[in-house]
């Protein structure tokens, strides 16, 4: 079996053995672009014995912050986590030395906290932060934290909305943020809020002026 194969099969006595034939395989990147550690953690996640598959690919010396080489992007495999919203793979990673700030994100060049929250990766979002991500104003605002970040008022309120924050958005409106403006995916925050089920979040920003 491939180590590509072993991987996403969860096949990890294979991949060790793939391994002690050629150990440069724990940073070898098969399409030219991944590595295995991003195969492992490429969306949409949750691979069988990920965590092994984890622990065995770290022992091999994969770099656990290699970037993606990507035309468009850099992530690293703790943004694909993110992105999967695989706590599992996330701790496994922190754990082996993974760099929480790491940037290159395909949310704005950001790092897998801006992944998690932007995706609605609720449960990577939330262990970012418990281990130690910094969280920008947007992510505070997505997320339901303090809003201490310096950012534009008028894009968290609308993470707010995508994040079902009613306490958030009101505080940013007070602040002046703009509860009109159309935002990612050509969404307003009344519609990004609909979206992620936060219906009485949505009533309150449409019924404003």
């Amino acid at each position: 079996m491939n180590p590509w194969d072993a991987v996403k099969a969860g096949e990890v006595e294979a991949l060790r053995a793939e391994l002690a034939k050629d150990p440069s395989l724990a940073h070898a990147r098969p399409d030219g672009r991944r590595t295995l550690l991003h195969v492992l953690t490429d969306w949409p996640g949750h691979l069988p014995r990920a965590t092994e598959t984890l622990a065995a690919l770290v022992e091999a010396g994969a770099d656990v912050d290699a970037p993606y080489a990507g035309p468009n992007h850099a992530e690293t495999p703790l943004h694909w986590a993110a992105s999967s919203d695989d706590v599992a793979l996330i701790d496994g990673l922190l754990d082996a030395g993974a760099d929480i700030e790491a940037r290159g994100g395909v949310i704005g060049e950001g790092t897998a906290l801006d992944d998690a929250w932007a995706f609605g990766q609720w449960n990577a979002a939330r262990r970012l932060v418990e281990r130690g991500a910094t969280p920008t104003l947007l992510a505070a605002a997505a997320l339901g934290l303090p809003l201490n970040a310096d950012g534009d008022v008028t894009h968290a309120f609308w993470a707010a909305c995508h994040g079902g924050q009613r306490a958030a958005a009101e505080t940013l409106l007070a602040r002046g943020a703009d509860p009109r403006w159309v935002g990612w995916d050509d969404l307003t925050p009344e519609q990004a809020a609909r979206r992620e089920g936060a219906s009485e979040l949505a009533d309150w920003v449409a019924q404003l002026p």
